[in-house]
């Protein structure tokens, strides 16, 4: 099965610097994405949604701009095409408004429905940091 890349831009009224800890820690991510995110001692992060483990490495990341995990591939074709989403924080030097822009890299194709999901997790994400 293939995957398919879902991207989104979505407008926050806060600074790249609120907004940072909020995409890169486990603390941080908890408080808006899942039920709850916990690191083990070898660095991966494990994503709880509905009581159900999804465990992901953090692969790159840069202060204030971005962040990419990558899901832990749990057969031999996720091993070749692994899973993978990245925040990604860019600032419209015209208006200064800060954009959190989403790509989703998932067997998920539904373009709405993926819109949905990501509109309510930075919904979430406003509610947290007050933007």
């Amino acid at each position: 099965m293939s995957k398919y890349l879902f991207t989104a831009d979505f407008e926050i009224n806060a600074s790249k610097k609120m907004l940072y800890p909020y995409l890169y820690s486990a603390s941080g991510l908890a408080q808006w994405m899942a039920d709850d995110v916990m690191i083990d001692e070898d660095k991966v992060f494990n994503f709880i949604w509905d009581d159900e483990d999804h465990k992901a490495k953090l692969v790159s990341h840069r202060t204030n701009n971005y962040v990419k995990f990558e899901f832990v591939p749990e057969t031999d074709e996720d091993e070749e095409d692994p899973a993978f989403f990245e925040l990604r924080l860019e600032m419209n030097e015209l208006t200064q408004s800060v954009f959190l822009k989403v790509s989703d890299y998932s067997d998920m194709d539904d373009t709405e429905e993926l819109y949905d999901l990501w509109s309510g997790l930075v919904d979430n994400l406003k509610e947290t940091v007050g933007g």
